[in-house]
């Protein structure tokens, strides 16, 4: 069953160019790693003034074993400290992209759908 999932994120003012020319030349590592996890069909989304939207499907059995994978590949930490720079998460508490106990990325209930 796929899983469909949508997430937000702030980004520095400082740093809209720059997150926009490293997604424009993602790290092929990061994209395989992706694919690997079984995330399909994913999007980031930026609203010009702060906020950073992004979706994405999940077509695995085990999403918190394929994030501890995702978590695990030292090209895709390498990605995340560089891009966590550029971003203030909406969850308090939370320290970056590896934390497991506070997702960096803040998770959005799903109201609506149609095909």
């Amino acid at each position: 069953m796929v899983r469909r999932i949508a997430q937000i994120v702030h980004l520095k003012c400082s740093a809209v160019a720059a997150y926009k020319e490293c997604h424009a030349n993602v790290w092929p590592e990061v994209l395989q790693q992706i694919h690997d996890c079984n995330i399909r069909d994913y999007s980031i989304f930026f609203d010009n003034d702060r906020t950073l939207f992004a979706t994405f499907k999940y077509i695995g059995n085990d999403f918190e074993a394929d994030m501890k994978k995702m978590r695990a590949n030292p090209k895709v930490q390498e990605w995340w400290v560089m891009t966590d720079g550029m971003q203030e998460s909406p969850n308090q508490g939370s320290t970056g992209s590896m934390d497991q106990e506070t997702s960096w990325w803040k998770g959005l209930e799903e109201v609506f759908h149609a095909e």
